[in-house]
């Protein structure tokens, strides 16, 4: 019997190698935001394409590098929101500058992460891990994938997920 090849199927990855420890803190209105503080973050995800005649959809070792790699640029950092509507952050070279409500807090720059986010909540982790797997078109394209869900827990029960489908 041969594979169907127009048979999609789901792939899940979630590797104890794949996690990043984190400082950030959550912004919760224009006067109110969490004290700094850390978690231990775990990134999962599902990848649905369509099995090929080897019976595969694709090598998962790319995959799972570019999680590694992903989670590798955010290990031990201090994770700063580019684009919060509370929080002004100014790149002074050697620390940021960050403004909230009155308050000045200063993290030096080689300790910190700035990304292109809105806050730092596992909502907005998972976009931004799922837009940087989406930015290698070659590796979507290839392998055929029509969906991919990202989640971020920052511990057992809270997670957070974004999740892209083939236009």
């Amino acid at each position: 019997m041969s594979p169907d090849v127009s048979t999609y199927t789901q792939i899940e990855v979630f590797k104890e190698n794949m996690k990043f420890s984190a400082a950030h803190f959550t912004v919760f209105s224009a006067t109110e935001r969490e004290r700094l503080h850390g978690h231990n973050f775990s990134v999962y995800a599902m990848i649905e394409a369509p099995v090929g005649d080897n019976g595969m959809c694709f090598s998962y070792v790319e995959l799972k590098a570019r999680l590694r790699r992903l989670c590798d640029e955010l290990d031990e950092y201090l994770v700063l929101p580019a684009h919060s509507p509370y929080l002004s952050v100014i790149d002074e070279g050697d620390e940021y500058r960050v403004e909230f409500n009155g308050e000045t807090m200063r993290f030096l720059s080689a300790d910190t992460r700035l990304l292109p986010i809105r806050n730092s909540t596992v909502e907005e982790y998972s976009r931004y891990i799922l837009q940087r797997v989406l930015d290698d078109d070659a590796f979507i394209e290839a392998s055929g994938i029509r969906r991919i869900e990202i989640r971020v827990s920052s511990g057992p029960g809270q997670r957070g997920s974004a999740s892209w489908v083939q236009p």
